[in-house]
């Protein structure tokens, strides 16, 4: 699958939307074209709820940047999600991945949380044989590391 393509896709239509929740939404690419061979519905569960994640926990005006990086020497796609919101906590960074972790809390518009999605997340990367991590910083935003083997 081409993912710079199918982020595209996703990207407009956040975009769409982008005046009813006033975000910037970026996305950048090493390349044109990155492939990288993933399960389209599982994989892209995993990144539209770290998009969702992002959304929920920027302010208006806030920017996401998404960026989709061919590291051809590794054999790797690496894809970054990258807000400016409230950031995580140090105290819930241990446990984000756990299920019904403890760092589950409603987004600045009050969405509602279950506190399965980031363990979910963590579920599906690893079954495309992929790793996912992240850095916050509290009112400084977080960025989300998610690195799939090409094939």
């Amino acid at each position: 699958m081409n993912l710079v393509e199918r982020f595209t896709q996703i990207v407009e239509q956040y975009q769409i939307t982008e005046q009813n929740n006033a975000k910037q939404f970026i996305l950048y690419s090493s390349d044109p074209s990155v492939y990288a061979q993933v399960d389209d519905v599982k994989f892209f569960q995993a990144i539209t709820n770290l998009i969702s994640n992002a959304i929920k926990f920027t302010p208006d005006d806030g920017i996401i940047t998404i960026r989709v990086e061919d590291q051809e020497e590794a054999g790797t796609v690496l894809i970054t999600i990258q807000d400016n919101g409230i950031g995580i906590p140090g105290k819930y960074h241990a446990g984000l991945f756990d299920k019904f972790t403890k760092a589950r809390r409603p987004g600045l518009h009050q969405e509602p949380t279950t506190g399965l999605g980031m363990s979910i997340v963590k579920t599906i990367i690893e079954w495309h044989k992929g790793r996912v991590w992240f850095e916050s910083e509290e009112n400084r935003g977080t960025t989300f590391f998610v690195e799939v083997p090409k094939e």
